[in-house]
């Protein structure tokens, strides 16, 4: 089988079922997700809440919510082979659903709409049993800094 034309979407595919200490992102290494599943444009991970994403309640807590969204959608984004890096110019999240300390959770990131210098995305994160934590809808704005491959 040959190797796509996308060094990005293949470093992302050799990282399925692997955690994401090595990201090149220093809060995705913190949030440390494991990759599920890799498509252009689509990545997949898991996590299960740790104490360290909760609020005094045991919840997780809105600013990881957040957290977890912005960063899988932005490595999302490497797998468009685009030339330069993108980051996000505005974020809408709606909490559903309370996921609670030691829940195993599946968070999605998604491109909508990949214009030349905005792409639109959406994120999710649903509990095992299917139930919606957190939904966002964000946009992507091409930055100047050229990235490497």
């Amino acid at each position: 089988m040959d190797k796509s034309t996308n060094p990005r979407l293949d470093y992302f595919r050799a990282m399925i079922g692997r955690d994401m200490r090595d990201s090149i992102s220093p809060l995705g290494r913190w949030l440390n997700v494991t990759l599920q599943q890799v498509d252009e444009g689509r990545l997949v991970a898991s996590l299960v809440v740790r104490e360290e994403l909760t609020n005094p309640a045991g919840v997780l807590h809105g600013g990881a919510t957040c957290a977890l969204l912005d960063d899988l959608i932005g490595a999302m984004v490497f797998t468009l082979n685009r030339e330069h890096l993108y980051v996000s110019v505005n974020m809408n999240v709606d909490f559903l659903h309370a996921a609670r300390l030691g829940d195993q959770l599946t968070i999605t990131a998604e491109a909508v709409r990949t214009g030349r210098n905005i792409v639109h995305c959406d994120g999710q994160i649903r509990a095992v049993d299917g139930k919606l934590i957190a939904k966002c809808s964000t946009n992507l704005i091409q930055t100047n800094t050229k990235l490497p491959l």
